[in-house]
């Protein structure tokens, strides 16, 4: 199992709207609005680095007011 932080910039005043449509979103464990550079942080997983990938391609970065987005994976040294 693969897990990743990403790091949400959004359109101004849509952070919560976008992190209440990506909570819905499989894979998703979980998507708080922040203070800072990033307006939304999400921690999600998925079976491969691949699937992590088509998680935040297809259905993350799809999500209404989403400008920008970074993919942080987990590392477990």
């Amino acid at each position: 199992m693969v897990q990743a932080y990403i790091l949400i910039q959004t359109e101004v005043g849509k952070a919560t709207a976008v992190a209440d449509a990506i909570t819905k979103i499989a894979g998703v464990l979980q998507a708080e609005d922040v203070t800072g550079p990033y307006d939304v942080i999400v921690r999600a997983e998925a079976e491969t680095v691949d699937a992590l990938g088509r998680l935040v391609v297809a259905k993350v970065q799809q999500v209404e007011g989403i400008t920008r987005t970074l993919t942080c994976p987990v590392v477990h040294l």
